[in-house]
């Protein structure tokens, strides 16, 4: 093929998952790109409904219009106790992918400098100028590349930063049974077998018998599909749901670990996304670290000309406690359940949300960590500042 027919652009966006849509929608409502030809690329047309994403917040936001459902309460429970948490002023919203996809795409639809492609990317290779892609079909250039297709090899193929996984299998049902409090989030039920790892409940109910029931784990291995659906069963079974329909299912395997993917951005190429480490690693929640990184990169683009991708990242305080959580569960996995009902058993709900959103002082950051069981965070500690 000669360079005639390469189609160039100003940006190309490989990869069109929540990272990547965030930061064009930004970029639309900006009104600063207008001028800038934007190509987006992806195997996935997107047009299904293949997660759903939950956070907490406590303002309306421009995702506002897209949540399916809000709550302004949470259990917690373990084996030992249960406790209701107020969460004002937050609020637990959940938003479900194709919600999400379709409010963007039709952004994305009334603008004449943007592409969507169907296109499998098989290569990115930057040069002094420019960034190639190739795809199965086509080949293009861009002056800027912003990647969100995940790498495991980058993370897992290395022994210096512990990776876990966060890995679940989801069922939407509907119960024959009235067994759900549709204003209450199961927000963690450790109370299930442990079997030497951290396993828990999720559920998040729209009626009362109506709700995403997922089965959870903190851990190093994907387990088979069967091991999730029995526990699924069994826990609907103890809700007192013996007769209920599987409407949807849901899986899901997200990398938690501190492991530096800025590392691999350059003067061009910007990994973003979990492929740039914006999945807070001690929790795996993704769509509050992605609206505020996609914000912030739009500022990023707008205001560094021309921008070098290497400077975007910035490493945090928050970081290094996240390699302290995830140095313990990867060392003693069994130890997740305990951490987490010392910290929800006598801390404050708004505070702990607002330090996992990395929002708080120093001292709001200790009243946190304190409440945590203190000798695996001390080892932990003397691991991360000896090795």
């Amino acid at each position: 093929m000669n360079s005639s027919q390469i189609k160039h652009f100003d940006y190309i966006f490989t990869g069109t998952g929540l990272a990547s849509l965030m930061t064009v929608y930004k970029m639309i409502h900006s009104g600063k790109f207008a001028d800038k030809s934007i190509l987006l690329l992806d195997q996935d047309s997107k047009k299904s409904n293949d997660r759903t994403w939950c956070f907490w917040d406590k303002n309306e936001s421009i995702w506002s219009s897209v949540i399916s459902k809000k709550w302004d309460s949470a259990l917690f429970a373990d084996e030992n106790f249960k406790r209701d948490l107020a969460l004002m002023p937050y609020q637990y919203n959940q938003i479900r992918g194709i919600d999400f996809y379709n409010f963007v795409f039709e952004s994305i639809s009334k603008q004449s400098n943007i592409t969507f492609s169907t296109e499998k990317v098989t290569d990115i290779n930057e040069l002094e100028t420019h960034v190639f892609v190739g795809t199965e079909e086509n080949r293009y250039t861009c002056n800027y590349l912003l990647n969100s297709i995940y790498t495991k090899a980058f993370a897992e193929s290395q022994t210096k930063y512990p990776v876990l996984q966060q890995h679940f299998i989801g069922w939407f049902v509907k119960s024959e049974n009235e067994i759900f409090n549709p204003d209450q989030v199961t927000f963690m039920d450790f109370s299930v077998e442990q079997k030497g790892n951290t396993r828990f409940m999720y559920i998040l109910p729209t009626s009362k018998t109506e709700a995403l029931v997922e089965y959870t784990l903190f851990s190093e291995k994907v387990l088979p599909n069967e091991e999730y659906e029995n526990e699924i069963q069994l826990y609907l079974k103890k809700l007192g749901g013996d007769q209920f329909e599987i409407i949807e299912k849901e899986r899901g395997s997200i990398p938690m670990t501190c492991y530096p993917f800025w590392k691999k951005n350059t003067n061009r190429v910007l990994n973003i996304g979990t492929a740039g480490g914006w999945t807070k690693a001690s929790t795996g929640y993704t769509f509050k670290n992605s609206d505020k990184r996609s914000s912030e990169l739009v500022s990023f683009l707008q205001n560094d000309s021309p921008p070098n991708m290497k400077s975007f990242h910035k490493k945090n305080r928050f970081w290094y406690y996240d390699l302290l959580l995830l140095d313990i569960l990867y060392r003693h996995n069994a130890l997740g359940s305990s951490i987490f009902s010392s910290l929800f058993r006598r801390g404050n709900p708004a505070l702990i949300f607002k330090f996992l959103d990395e929002e708080t002082n120093l001292i709001e950051d200790l009243q946190v960590i304190l409440k945590c069981p203190k000798l695996p965070f001390v080892k932990a500690l003397f691991r991360v500042i000896f090795s």
